[in-house]
């Protein structure tokens, strides 16, 4: 009996357009304008446009390593999903880690900095308790459907791209009335340790103004073929105008001594909009921010479903978590992430510089692993049909570039990686407990027998019990389709079963018109590899027929295996089908 999880298919999720994944994913990325100008400007002074443009060169280029890398594996799990075709399921598990990091900081920070531009307008509003309800509010939303939280997105995406638009209008028109005077100022302000240090610091803590560029990469299954690379190229878009616009624009509108003082950190774009426009733009841009915000909490929701879900199906996570509800969404990781935050939120009272430390560690080592994970796909899987190619160059300059932004943010508060650590060793933990829970088991089994044979005590169920847990984990078979007999790859695909799978049993497969044409040297090879892997029990079957989709499905109900749990080699010239087509079969070697 397989005890096994259905696997859950993109096919009953709604696939979303070009606007809607754009939305999802851009109401983080373009929310970074309401803070980041504010960070450039403290640390790169008069030079923050230039950090800004700077920041947009980076995400051009890691518009063509994300392109390249989900165009060869067009799989939900971002970071995660290139490591674990590209490496092992622990150093994928790793990049997991920190990507579930990244959006639990993203949405406690969205969620109580929306409730403070709440708090500016009602000052009544008790703000944990608002952040709460907020957390609250897109749980429930996106546990009854995607689609439907897609619709809210794009609502608050078109009316904050709107405001931003308002804000530039109305800010160049009172320029023009009151002249550059304030500008000539700022540039002649001189910078604290001269030009490199503050672009330095100022590229580095505009760095932050990237993210949510990654949550697209998290959801590629739920949208519709061919719309991934347009988010990449209007969130680029949207980032390289609207960031360095608003810094220049509160470098011609407000002091930079000003701008550096407490009180216009926190909200310098209703500050730019009440010196500009009064205070009726001020009241607009801080209602816009609670809104784009509050849009950010449903691009972590959305993002850390697609990825916790894909980690449960590789059994890096309890497979409880893949219970669906009527809509078919897994309604207890969206559940357990609200619990998450909920926790974050609680212990730290909603500490932003906190949290933050958390979020810049975790979202800039995400978005390095994954330039990391561009380049073992190009020397690893270069046989892998892919429609793009990111040229050499992008994902080393890519990598050095954030690894400088992640040198820098340390710098300027070396406490970050200490309250860093302190939220990833736990999470890492759970996953290290998950990947070696057999050898845990087997360990316990151990100790529990010595204590049987040598003491009186009725120990006999507790030995039953843990090694029926072995079994059940032990019985889940994989499949591997083996299209030639190459006795060195079968030995590598015995390797990392071994190494990265909890299972006893391997099917190894192989596809034929007539069983005839199976060379015998294959059988004899496998024969070999079953002597020499005695934990493991080699099946051989030959099935007639056509690799493809069908086929693959038609094995998978049949033999109550998950498609995630059949592997392949990477593919040599032009496959039809990608690996989503497929069904999201894995590479192994």
């Amino acid at each position: 009996m397989n005890n096994s999880p259905d696997l859950p298919t993109t096919s009953r999720h709604t696939k979303l357009g070009q606007l809607a994944s754009t939305a999802i994913c851009g109401n983080d990325i373009t929310s970074s304008c309401l803070y980041v100008s504010a960070l450039a400007i403290f640390w790169g002074g008069k030079w923050a446009p230039v950090a800004l443009l700077g920041v947009a060169a980076v995400l051009f280029c890691f518009r063509f390593i994300y392109a390249e890398v989900v165009g060869a594996l067009p799989l939900n799990g971002g970071a995660y999903n290139a490591l674990l075709n590209t490496t092992s399921k622990f150093r994928a598990s790793m990049a997991a880690c920190l990507t579930i990091l990244s959006y639990m900081a993203t949405a406690v920070i969205s969620s109580n900095e929306a409730m403070h531009y709440l708090h500016a307008l009602w000052h009544g509003l008790p703000v944990i308790s608002a952040t709460i309800l907020l957390l609250a509010a897109f749980l429930a939303l996106t546990v009854y459907g995607i689609g439907e939280s897609a619709v809210v997105a794009i609502a608050i995406f078109l009316l904050h791209l709107a405001t931003l638009a308002l804000l530039l209008v109305v800010g160049v028109i009172s320029v023009s009335r009151h002249g550059l005077s304030i500008l000539a100022s700022n540039l002649a302000t001189p910078s604290p340790g001269g030009f490199g240090l503050a672009l330095f610091f100022g590229f580095s803590a505009a760095m932050l103004g990237i993210s949510g560029f990654e949550s697209s990469a998290n959801f590629v299954e739920e949208q519709k073929r061919g719309v991934f690379k347009k988010t990449l190229r209007n969130m680029w878009v949207a980032v390289a105008f609207f960031n360095p616009a608003i810094a220049l624009l509160a470098l011609t509108i407000l002091p930079i001594s000003l701008m550096k003082t407490p009180e216009y950190q926190s909200a310098l774009l209703t500050r730019i909009g009440e010196a500009s426009g009064g205070n009726w733009l001020s009241i607009v841009i801080s209602a816009d921010a609670a809104l784009v915000l509050s849009g950010a909490v449903l691009t972590s929701y959305v993002g850390v479903n697609g990825l916790m879900r894909r980690m449960t199906l590789d059994r890096c996570l309890p497979q409880i978590l893949l219970k669906m509800n009527r809509r078919g969404t897994t309604w207890l990781i969206l559940s357990l992430f609200f619990f998450m935050c909920v926790s974050v939120l609680l212990i730290t009272r909603g500490n932003v510089p906190l949290l933050a430390g958390v979020y810049t560690v975790s979202f800039l080592s995400v978005m390095a692993l994954f330039a990391a994970g561009n380049l073992l796909l190009k020397v690893k899987r270069s046989r892998l049909p892919r429609p793009d190619r990111a040229p050499w160059p992008l994902p080393i300059i890519g990598m050095v570039a954030v690894l400088v932004g992640l040198i820098g943010n340390i710098s300027m508060d070396p406490a970050t990686v200490r309250v860093f650590l302190q939220y990833f060793i736990p999470s890492v933990l759970v996953v290290i407990v998950m990947l070696e829970r057999v050898s845990m088991l087997k360990a316990l089994l151990f100790v529990t027998h010595m204590a049987h044979v040598s003491t009186p005590l009725p120990l006999k169920p507790a030995l039953n019990w843990i090694r029926k847990q072995i079994d059940n984990i032990l019985e889940q078979q994989v499949v591997f389709f083996a299209r030639g007999h190459n006795v060195a790859h079968l030995n590598r695909v015995m390797q990392y079963v071994l190494d990265n799978e909890h299972t006893n049993r391997l099917k190894v497969v192989t596809i034929a018109n007539d069983p005839a044409d199976v060379p015998d040297s294959l059988r004899t090879d496998i024969e070999v590899l079953d002597r020499a892997y005695p934990e493991i029990d080699i099946d051989f079957v030959v099935v007639p027929g056509k690799f493809g989709p069908e086929l693959i499905k038609k094995l998978s109900d049949e033999w109550k295996i998950p498609v995630n749990y059949m592997f392949i080699g990477s593919p040599e010239g032009h496959l039809r089908y990608d690996l989503a087509d497929l069904g999201g079969v894995r590479l192994i070697i």
